[in-house]
């Protein structure tokens, strides 16, 4: 635009014989110069910059791609190390209680082993929960609860990452992925208020120990859940325990 204005002044300064007008023309065309070359220097510093960003995200993406794969590797690596123990065909049943439907004490005791190592090698915590329940305690008369039941109200209770069975002797055990002292305990506790709610002649008793606040290996575990449970049972009430600390 300033080029041509310059033009124009130049041409009326010559043919009007008007030498201020000379003087303007040069002026209008330096100025013109000056932004034409400050423009041109502004086109090449946004060529760089949009050279700059592409090569940006370029780099990007080949991180979000790696990225994306190592996610992947990494989620498969937790859902290995809990997959359930692989058994013979012919062995299913004897791994399932067949009043409940729950998984019985010989998946539980393979099953307890596999998540404390899980445990150990995540660095994540692992609650064995053993919970028993009667009726009539308060009238001096107790009597076994329905263990389907019990069965129905743990299974609307417990997470799908947890794991529910029912032992040889009747009593529940329930493996708890991820889960602390304080967790462990109002689950059992949200289990109680809903047989409360269907029963109220029911009486739960539980027995609660963590890893690794309670112990380090599946046997010293699954026995101070056992002690917290006796501990628990010592009450004509609902009562849940928890386990002491491992020395």
């Amino acid at each position: 635009m300033l080029g041509c204005v310059a033009l124009v002044v130049g041409v009326v300064a010559a043919v009007a014989d008007v030498p201020v007008l000379g003087v303007v023309a040069g002026s209008f065309g330096i100025a013109a110069g000056l932004a034409a070359s400050h423009l041109g220097g502004r086109a090449d510093a946004l060529d760089e910059r949009l050279e700059q960003a592409d090569a940006r995200v370029a780099h990007l993406t080949d991180e979000l791609a790696l990225a994306v794969e190592a996610g992947e590797g990494a989620a498969a690596q937790p859902a290995a190390s809990q997959a359930a123990p692989v058994v013979p065909a012919d062995d299913e049943e004897a791994l399932v209680d067949a009043e409940t439907g729950l998984f019985g004490e010989r998946y539980f005791d393979v099953t307890l082993a596999s998540r404390v190592a899980a445990a150990r090698r995540h660095l994540r915590p692992v609650a064995v929960v053993l919970v028993d329940v009667v009726s009539g305690i308060r009238t001096g008369e107790p009597e076994v609860v329905d263990p389907v039941l019990v069965a129905d109200h743990v299974r609307a209770t417990l997470r799908e990452a947890d794991t529910a069975c029912r032992l040889d002797d009747g009593r529940f055990a329930l493996l708890l992925e991820d889960t602390p002292e304080n967790g462990a305990v109002w689950t059992v506790e949200r289990l109680r208020r809903a047989l409360a709610a269907t029963r109220s002649d029911l009486t739960l008793w539980a027995g609660v120990a963590c890893y690794p606040a309670h112990a380090f290996h599946a046997d010293e575990l699954h026995d101070r859940a056992v002690a917290a449970l006796v501990a628990a049972k010592q009450w004509r009430q609902d009562r849940i325990e928890v386990a002491t600390s491992s020395e």
